[in-house]
């Protein structure tokens, strides 16, 4: 999974972007943070990926 297939289940979730720190875009949905790194290409890692999934259920 990329970071923009990431941002996509994120946005679709009600996450919105907050900030961005460097290479990472800071997500908040309530009181759930979601810090995705955000480089142009590579693959999330997999502890990334789970993070995401269990977010956007």
């Amino acid at each position: 999974m990329t970071a923009k297939e990431a941002e996509k289940l994120l946005r679709k979730a009600g996450f919105t972007w907050v900030r961005t720190a460097g290479g990472h875009r800071i997500y908040m949905k309530g009181n759930v943070r979601i810090v995705l790194p955000f480089h142009a290409g590579k693959s999330l890692h997999p502890k990334i990926v789970k993070q995401v999934l269990e977010a956007t259920e």
